[in-house]
């Protein structure tokens, strides 16, 4: 049994701190979330472990001598979407976790060995825009839908069985071939081959056991230290604006041709006031947005 770690994303969701370093790298209560997971695998132990780097892939290098693990590079993770990393790693896809490198567990997840293919699932209650599951009798999945109410939903972790890997690698090569494929996830493909494909079970984790972030707002609301993160860019704008750090938010990438651009508010008692940031040869910037 081994494990991929995907990691070579940019993470455009998580400025400004995607800005300064990649999300995996981010000390999550006490932690780097990527060293907590590759801790878990090995209690497991699971020990071969590949990493796919892309994005700041530098600061990654220490993780091969402090865990022994093996880094691959995706030159491809700034065009294309998780499927890139897969196809990257296809050939250590055997009895495999494929793992996203900034979820944060709450419990070791890996302690349990599957002898069939599972994708984790949490619970969604009320609306979610998130990939709802739809299973039989027997908890295999039968189908999967964007969005859903009241329903199982893939999150985190997924276990790919030897014989499920054995067809997938084929099915995802000739889709990566493809240009209009490019821009999927692997589970997109996953879900139009569901039928081809051996069977995958849903795996139910409960409310909190996995949990991902996909901005610094919800990251602070599971761990307070976030409210002041150290981050220059945001030490910049407090200092500029006179503000407390945790009235930032709202941060949103600005897809223009600035550096290291985006939007925010400052939300106050008073109300909010939004800005760009953005730097240029060397200098930082703030303007008011209307």
């Amino acid at each position: 049994m081994n494990a991929i770690i995907l990691a070579a994303g940019m993470s455009s969701r998580f400025v400004p701190l995607s800005f300064e370093k990649p999300k995996a790298l981010l000390k999550v209560r006490g932690e780097v979330l990527i060293e907590r997971q590759i801790r878990q695998l090995r209690e497991a132990g699971i020990n071969d472990i590949v990493v796919v780097v892309g994005y700041k892939r530098e600061l990654f290098g220490y993780l091969t001598k402090q865990f022994g693990v093996r880094l691959i590079y995706n030159a491809d993770y700034a065009r294309y979407n998780n499927i890139s990393s897969v196809v990257c790693a296809i050939d250590y896809l055997a009895d495999t976790y494929v793992c996203s490198s900034d979820n944060y567990f709450m419990e070791n997840v890996f302690l349990h060995h599957p002898t069939t293919s599972e994708y984790a699932a949490m619970f969604a209650h009320g609306k979610t825009g998130e990939y709802c599951l739809e299973v039989d009798g027997e908890d295999n999945i039968v189908s999967v839908s964007v969005g859903g109410e009241d329903a199982w939903y893939m999150v985190g972790h997924v276990f790919f069985h030897s014989m499920f890997s054995r067809k997938f690698k084929p099915i995802i090569i000739e889709a990566f071939l493809q240009e209009e494929n490019r821009q999927k996830y692997w589970e997109d493909i996953y879900i139009s081959h569901i039928t081809d494909l051996p069977k995958m079970k849903i795996k139910r984790f409960d409310d909190g056991v996995i949990n991902e972030f996909d901005s610094l707002e919800e990251l602070r609301h599971f761990d307070k230290s976030y409210c002041r993160s150290g981050s220059d860019i945001l030490r910049y704008i407090t200092d500029a604006l006179r503000c407390e750090e945790s009235q930032i938010c709202n941060m949103a990438i600005a897809k223009n041709k600035l550096t290291h651009a985006f939007y925010f508010d400052i939300c106050s008692k008073e109300g909010r006031t939004s800005y760009l940031y953005y730097e240029k040869e060397g200098k930082c910037f703030i303007e008011n947005v209307p």
